[in-house]
């Protein structure tokens, strides 16, 4: 009986606790400022939007914007912060991974694909691109064929990288198990 009001004390606590946090939870970052309330320092997406919007030619805010945007799982905010950077970077495989990787999260398939694939062609040695590229054609579009080819040249590129054995084992699944009528 005793542990009993322990916990729906503990709970209680909780919750109250909870209520409490929300109300001291600064307003949402995308496409929000810092209320008047907040000191500076306390909404560090907030003044990053502000630096972009301010500075549009400043690379760097909009490449932090969009990586701060990517951290706090912001797609869609994420996406187009992206989009301004490599408006001034435009082949910057890094961005377009990133951006292709929020494109995903979108359920944006075929821009992910576009991405992926103009970033590896870009840096032949961004084999990141070309992982993603795999997962997409695996996971989200179901096209086995493609993810071989992506991951084949992944492996081309990074045979003895810290990640190829892992891409070995996927393609030695698919191979296997999923669909025997995948090159070999």
């Amino acid at each position: 009986m005793m542990w009993l009001v322990v916990a729906v004390a503990f709970v209680a606590g909780v919750l109250v606790g909870l209520m409490i946090a929300d109300t001291r939870t600064p307003p949402s970052v995308a496409g929000s400022s810092s209320s008047p309330a907040t000191s500076p320092g306390d909404d560090p997406l907030g003044e990053l939007e502000q630096v972009a919007r301010e500075q549009p030619q400043n690379f760097i805010a909009w490449e932090q914007l969009a990586q701060s945007l990517f951290d706090a799982n912001q797609p869609m905010p994420a996406a187009k912060a992206y989009g301004r950077a490599l408006e001034l970077r435009p082949d910057d495989a890094d961005l377009l991974t990133n951006q292709g990787i929020m494109y995903r999260r979108l359920g944006w398939y075929d821009q992910a694909v576009g991405n992926f694939s103009r970033a590896a062609d870009v840096d032949s040695n961004h084999i990141e691109s070309l992982y993603q590229l795999g997962l997409v054609y695996r996971d989200d579009l179901g096209d086995g064929a493609k993810a071989v080819e992506a991951w084949e040249r992944y492996l081309k590129r990074n045979p003895e990288g810290s990640a190829s054995e892992q891409v070995r084992q996927q393609l030695h699944q698919m191979r296997r198990g999923f669909d025997t009528r995948l090159p070999h």
